[in-house]
């Protein structure tokens, strides 16, 4: 039989990997989730295309004299590796350009001279960034005799950031912002006011196409960039509004003082404006709306040896701990020296209050970080002169003195609150002593699911059809609906590389549960169990048995129910699988198709209703037969292999986190107790729903 698959645009298009028939390098294949953009090129070809390269440019053994060191003019060394530069060269690389001249902005309102930002989307793809603060410099450049714009606009490192005078603190440090997006873009175009006058200068992929001119008078100061991506370089030049508006929106709560607008002029497109007086406080009350708290949110802030410090901190009445930090309005989201004093001044005073209001009766006993984070939300933002960034990402603070200047604000603000509102301290001591009884039963059940995993010999659930190849990197688990579909999948799978583990109905709402009514879940314990890895304060992401989770559930609402589920409890309990690019959704088709003529083979498999309507485009209905299936359950193996667990045919979708406090506002309004939310959501997007299973 002849089955084809038909190729469909999808929202998510971005986060879809299908690989085919390519073999996943063991290096791939345990990239961290924030390469996924990059991987949507074939592997094989970019591990083709980097080897060709590098054998282009490798000097010849015999003969490596001075003809071979190269030279890059300008800003020739950025066009060649952007990567170095914006991280990468699919979409989270072509909005990096907007966050580069944001930054700049932002910069001017951190040193007191603008207060309105606006971001503008063009029909045409391009983008416009203006400010009113003070106008980038004009005048001539001693060091280089060009006029200081221009100067900033083709050097690397050329900026007002270095020394003391042109900003105290910074977001973009290296002077690289306004170069590299210069570097990488088909056009640019900056106009300057200043000093009454309006200049402008055209560029064109770093190079320049005009002369700094005046073109008017002005009675305000201020710069607009003008730029539109280069095709050459970037594999989408598509911007997301909601991208932008996440970024742009955090900035907003980051800077109380500055208004921030976002208008796209595209068809159908929107206009945001943001502006939050209240501060990181807002933000705090942004992230929780969704929860129910216990306490209104607390704000602290104080300034020690040139270090600003603001603190703000809510407790809810979850189980999750949610805390978000920056430097100089970078997300550092390896945490860092600022975190670490957070959480020791954090506990160190919650442990003190527990203690002296008698909830911690035994005197060796003591409250652990996790147990005083338990439902947590906080916002932690310091302003550091010369910050000292390290870590994978260089996004983890390193300054050392910044760590006892964060602990000593934090306590001695928290201890006064305390103190001043018994009723409320009460409320919180409690939530972290029930939080710590949890802790303990939860790790009575953890070493009793080890003990009878040594008594019965195994460490893997009956359930379990596992798959020969040993090797992580190279091995796949497939978490299945039901026992249906299950079998399909068991019978249809390559045994060599593809485990099975089937589900029974949906598991348990882990947004609702402590760790040890989690632990007691016979199916959340098959799953801890299949994929080695432990949870909580047990993970070890080293021991995953598998490189690919993959979550296969039916194409309907109660398919979609569990796989939310199942998504939660990953976010929530075992997020290093997300972050290091392990977690799948697996793409069953919603129908299949066969003409009704004798004798026809072929059959042809489509995934949603777009393209159902594409395939009849210029065929007849009538013509064909059309299967909808309810359920992987209605597929035999071979249509189940064929369909949705062949790599030469399947779709996978890869489930990334790109900030984790912004995505943990859909966990909560989809699987929390407030039931507002929800019905608010549903009844917004209700309309855009055509077709329900019941």
């Amino acid at each position: 039989m002849a089955n084809k698959h038909i190729a469909g645009d999808s929202p998510t298009r971005e986060q879809t990997l299908d690989f085919g028939q390519q073999a996943v390098p063991e290096a791939a294949a345990s990239a961290p989730a924030q390469m996924a953009d990059d991987m949507n090129e074939p592997i094989n070809a970019d591990i083709e295309g980097d080897a060709k390269q590098i054998a282009d440019t490798q000097p010849d053994a015999e003969h490596y004299d001075a003809e071979q060191i190269q030279i890059l003019e300008g800003l020739e060394g950025v066009r060649r590796r952007p990567g170095m530069y914006i991280g990468s060269t699919g979409s989270k690389g072509l909005h990096h350009l907007v966050y580069e001249i944001v930054d700049n902005s932002i910069d001017e309102t951190l040193a007191g001279f603008c207060d309105t930002i606006t971001v503008t989307i063009h029909p045409d793809g391009s983008v416009t960034i203006t400010d009113n603060g003070r106008g980038i410099p004009v005048d001539i450049h001693a060091k280089t005799g060009k006029p200081a714009v221009e100067a900033a606009l083709t050097l690397l490192h050329a900026g007002g950031k270095f020394g003391a005078g042109g900003y105290k603190v910074s977001g973009g440090l290296h002077g690289v912002g306004l170069s590299v997006v210069n570097a990488l873009s088909k056009w640019l175009r900056v106009e300057i006011h200043r000093d009454g006058k309006i200049h402008t200068q055209n560029y064109s992929r770093g190079k320049v196409t005009s002369e700094l001119t005046v073109i008017g008078e002005t009675d305000h100061t201020g710069t607009s960039v003008t730029f539109l991506p280069d095709g050459q370089i970037f594999e989408t030049l598509e911007f997301s509004t909601e991208v932008l508006a996440g970024r742009l929106r955090e900035l907003s709560f980051l800077n109380s003082n500055v208004t921030i607008i976002l208008a796209d002029e595209r068809e159908g497109g929107q206009k945001f404006t943001w502006h939050h007086e209240g501060g990181i406080a807002d933000f705090v009350a942004y992230i929780n709306k969704n929860k129910e708290t216990i306490h209104p949110v607390l704000y602290f802030q104080g300034e020690q040896d040139l270090v600003q410090v603001e603190i703000a901190l809510q407790y809810n009445d979850g189980y999750a701990e949610n805390i978000a930090s920056y430097t100089n309005n970078i997300r550092t989201i390896e945490g860092g020296t600022h975190e670490m004093g957070f959480k020791t001044a954090l506990t160190r005073v919650m442990n003190d209050f527990a203690k002296k209001l008698n909830f911690l009766k035994d005197k060796n006993a003591k409250l652990s970080g996790d147990d005083v984070r338990e439902g947590l939300t906080a916002v932690i933002s310091v302003k550091v002169r010369e910050p000292q960034f390290e870590g994978q990402t260089k996004t983890k603070l390193g300054n050392t003195e910044v760590k006892g200047i964060t602990d000593r604000i934090l306590a001695e603000a928290l201890s006064n609150y305390l103190e001043e509102n018994p009723a409320k301290t009460k409320m919180i001591i409690d939530k972290t002593v029930r939080a710590a009884r949890a802790r303990e039963a939860a790790r009575k059940a953890r070493e009793l699911t080890r003990k009878q995993n040594v008594l019965e010999k195994t460490s893997l659930p009956g359930k379990l059809a596992d798959c020969s190849v040993k090797d992580p990197a190279f091995s796949e688990l497939f978490l299945v609906e039901g026992d249906s579909a299950g079998g399909s999948a068991k019978q249809g799978r390559d045994r060599r590389t593809q485990a099975v583990l089937p589900l029974r109905g949906k598991i348990l709402n882990v947004e609702k549960a402590r760790l040890d009514r989690i632990l007691s879940s016979e199916e959340i314990k098959n799953m801890i169990t299949a994929m080695g890895t432990g949870i909580s304060e047990d993970f070890d992401i080293s021991k995953a048995r598998y490189h690919k989770v993959i979550i296969m559930t039916d194409a309907d609402v109660d398919g979609a129910h569990i796989m939310t589920l199942l998504l939660t409890f990953f976010f929530r309990y075992m997020p290093e699988l997300i972050n290091h690019g392990y977690v799948y959704v697996a793409q069953p088709p919603l129908y299949g198709v066969k003409p009704k003529r004798n004798n026809a083979k072929e059959h042809f498999y489509l995934y949603d209703d777009v393209q159902l309507d594409r395939f009849f485009l210029d065929k007849k209905r009538e013509n064909y037969a059309i299967q909808r299936y309810k359920g992987l359950g209605e597929m035999n193996e071979d249509e189940l292999w064929e369909t949705t667990m062949n790599p030469e045919n399947r779709t996978l979708i890869q489930v990334t986190i790109d900030d984790a406090i912004y995505a943990d506002e859909p966990f909560s309004m989809l699987m929390g107790d407030q039931v507002e939310p929800r019905r608010n959501f549903i009844e917004a997007n209700a309309k855009y729903v055509d077709d329900i299973d019941i």
